[in-house]
């Protein structure tokens, strides 16, 4: 049975170098632009018609378009509709290029750290440019808990300082170590059924459980590749009402 891990392998496509940095087209790289065009077709052949009694795929575009404008107007208010398209893309970014890596033989550009800690980077650093334009000196506030007892502000302001900087390990941890605990999983009970039902005889039957609990696991995973989605998306709002509300 090959490693669970294995399928986490970045294998480059085409080999580049650019100043001495291998800047190689890989497996990774491939998939992040089927997920964007993958993606792209989707939307696009749903919303082309436009009718007014939509479609069962126009019915999900619009669905998903819905979805995440009641996420962004319940989570950052009427402010948060310039960042709309920003939030969308980056939901159905992260939507298919996890439903992709479900489909046997793929990759999971998500189950890779680099990936996720990019994304939350760009997402952190976003957000905080942001602030500092929309209040100036003044976000330097939103270390200061409103209401605290002066003798604990020094104390407070590290923590606020430190949770800050760690949002980005967090956003990046939580998508990265779900999607790869997920996938390994998989792999593990796929190799057990393979390799029980290669014994023969009345080992087949015992193949059966183990297949079982696949199939049961790729449902599970399908919600998960959603809510992990769902939950790097909703943060990422999270993160902009703060940055535009402050306290």
């Amino acid at each position: 049975m090959h490693s669970p891990v294995a399928q986490f392998e970045i294998k480059p496509l085409v080999e580049l170098s650019l100043g001495g940095y291998d800047v190689s087209f890989t497996n990774s790289s491939l998939f992040m632009l089927l997920a964007i065009g993958v993606s792209s077709i989707f939307l696009i052949s749903a919303m082309r018609r436009a009718d007014m009694v939509p479609g069962r795929m126009q019915g999900m575009a619009e669905m998903m378009y819905e979805f995440v404008a009641e996420m962004v107007r319940s989570n950052v208010g009427r402010e948060g509709r310039p960042y709309f398209p920003f939030i969308f893309t980056l939901f159905v970014f992260l939507l298919f290029g996890n439903m992709l890596g479900l489909i046997p033989y793929s990759y999971t550009f998500t189950s890779q750290i680099i990936v996720t800690f990019a994304m939350a980077a760009f997402v952190f650093v976003g957000v905080t440019i942001i602030a500092l334009c929309k209040h100036g000196l003044h976000f330097f506030s939103f270390f200061v808990p409103a209401g605290a007892p002066k003798v604990l502000i020094p104390f407070l302001i590290v923590i606020e300082v430190i949770s800050y900087f760690v949002r980005p390990v967090s956003l990046s941890v939580r998508l990265f170590a779900n999607m790869l605990a997920g996938h390994t999983m998989l792999k593990v009970f796929a190799g057990l059924a393979v390799m029980i039902s290669g014994a023969g005889g009345l080992a087949m039957a015992g193949s059966l459980l183990p297949f079982v609990a696949l199939i049961g696991l790729t449902g599970l995973e399908v919600l998960v590749a959603a809510l992990q989605a769902y939950v790097f998306t909703i943060l990422t709002c999270m993160y902009l009402n703060d940055a535009l509300h402050l306290h």
